[in-house]
């Protein structure tokens, strides 16, 4: 032992085992020789592995202490201690060591689920609740979750010993690499169910089909998913449930259709009401619900004069708004229809009409949908 250990690190010799494990890091980081191409650095770097390998085993590091000699022969050919463990190298780049993570639970969170739910236009503007029936996996109550007989525990794992894992020695030009992985009895838990629930073969949950209350809040649309906590599959080994997400899809109305927070409809009326003007009775969206009378149906005044396929707009008409205030608006559009069939009496009336109006024989506007300038001009004169 040509240097002292505790000084190739630049640590003191009451050091705590952290300390070492950080002063290692620092050093292996600042000569390895993939990241340090100074001729000294494959030597330094050789120098703080021996030091780490001796300092952070407690007995060699207490055989060092007492000036004995812990290598027990000291380095091989390659350029790591032998037995030196692959994962400290790892931990040196990556701050986290194979050896710590110890057995995995057995107890698992579970997976989300998702559902599809029709409803009406009017439930998804104003809101409803729907009990579902589903089937998911539940927690097993013979042996509430724990997947053991007659309330017996998990026994360890006699490869493992409850460590979740094994290791391997392979031998290389650097010396001897140990590395790990999940223990193939246990499956990486550290102990196995040697007596297994019958109802649930050691899965601490069974699958079984409850009811459950679902809230619909106004205003959801089409693709709106709500998310119901801890509703969803009970993982394994009676671990939490994962949430329930209910997928609405929202069915066609006969009479309106929905653009985000307004609706929409069409109503036909007469030629002489479009121009004489007129009021009609229109129903509403909560006509489809078990609402007071008065807000089953609404007004709506037509101004004279109203053009086939002009829209009239009636605020606060439409669908809530979903996590907001108010509602939106209903558009109306107006369709006036030319009546195709008249008796001899309604031909005079028009005629006569025709006549007052100097319309008996008429020059249509041409255009491509386009006001020319000459069409302005000739609006301006008259």
């Amino acid at each position: 032992m040509a240097q002292d250990y505790y000084d190739l690190l630049g640590v003191d010799r009451d050091a705590s085992a952290e300390d070492i494990k950080k002063a290692y890091r620092k050093k292996a980081r600042r000569f390895h020789p993939d990241v340090n191409d100074s001729p000294d650095a494959a030597e330094k770097f050789k120098e703080a592995s021996e030091a780490y390998e001796i300092l952070s085993d407690p007995q060699k590091r207490a055989v060092y202490d007492r000036g004995g000699d812990p290598t027990g022969g000291g380095f091989g050919g390659g350029g790591f201690a032998q037995g030196f463990s692959f994962d400290d190298i790892m931990d040196a780049f990556f701050g986290q060591s194979g050896a710590t993570r110890g057995p995995r639970s057995r107890m698992q969170r579970g997976q989300d689920a998702l559902l599809r739910l029709s409803i009406s236009l009017a439930d998804a503007a104003f809101g409803t609740e729907r009990e579902l029936k589903v089937d998911t996996a539940v927690r097993c109550t013979t042996c509430e979750g724990s997947g053991t007989a007659d309330g017996g525990e998990p026994a360890t794992c006699r490869t493992c010993h409850g460590q979740g894992s094994v290791q391997s020695v392979q031998r290389s030009l650097l010396g001897d690499i140990r590395t790990q992985r999940p223990c193939p009895t246990c499956h990486g838990f550290g102990s196995t169910i040697t007596n297994p629930c019958a109802e649930c073969s050691g899965e601490g949950r069974v699958r079984a089909r409850r009811t459950i209350t679902v809230n619909i809040p106004s205003g959801v649309d089409q693709g709106t998913r709500v998310q119901l906590s801890g509703q969803g599959e009970v993982g394994a080994g009676g671990g939490p449930a994962g949430d329930l997400y209910v997928e609405i899809n929202v069915e066609q109305h006969p009479l309106f259709t929905r653009q985000r927070d307004d609706l929409a409809c069409t109503v036909t009326i007469p030629m002489t009401a479009a121009a004489l003007g007129t009021r009609i009775d229109l129903p509403t969206l909560e006509a489809d619900l078990e609402s007071d009378e008065h807000d089953k149906s609404m007004t709506l005044d037509v101004p004279a004069g109203t053009q086939s396929g002009e829209t009239i707009i009636a605020r606060g008409r439409g669908v809530p708004r979903l996590r907001g205030v108010g509602r939106g608006d209903l558009h109306v559009q107006v369709i006036v229809e030319t009546p195709s069939k008249l008796d001899s009496q309604q031909r005079d009336l028009l005629t006569q009409l025709a006549g007052l109006r100097d319309e008996e024989r008429i020059e249509p506007e041409l255009s491509n949908g386009h006001r020319s300038v000459f069409g302005r001009l000739k609006d301006a004169f008259r």
